[in-house]
């Protein structure tokens, strides 16, 4: 009976030692896979959402001040020209 538990024992810390060596190869996979990504994004020239909303900003600004420059010259042609 003890030679079977030292059989036990010994698989125990076989598949302990197997989870452990799985999770530290899950764990690399993930990091390499993440680095993959990352290097791959950075190649295909995207921009961050920073980026994005401060052009997204920019160009509202110039709509509002393109709306205001169009409001000042159909005022300016709607006033009669004094000749002379």
């Amino acid at each position: 009976m003890q030679s079977r538990n030292k059989f036990l024992d010994d698989m125990s810390q076989l598949m302990t030692n197997a989870m452990g060596v799985a999770q530290g190869a899950k764990t690399e996979a993930e990091t390499a896979f993440k680095s993959l990504v990352d290097r791959w994004m950075a190649d295909r020239d995207f921009v961050t959402r920073e980026e994005f909303d401060a052009v997204r900003a920019m160009a509202q600004k110039a709509r509002e001040e393109n709306a205001v420059l169009e409001a000042r010259i159909a005022a300016l042609e709607a006033t009669p020209k004094k000749k002379g």
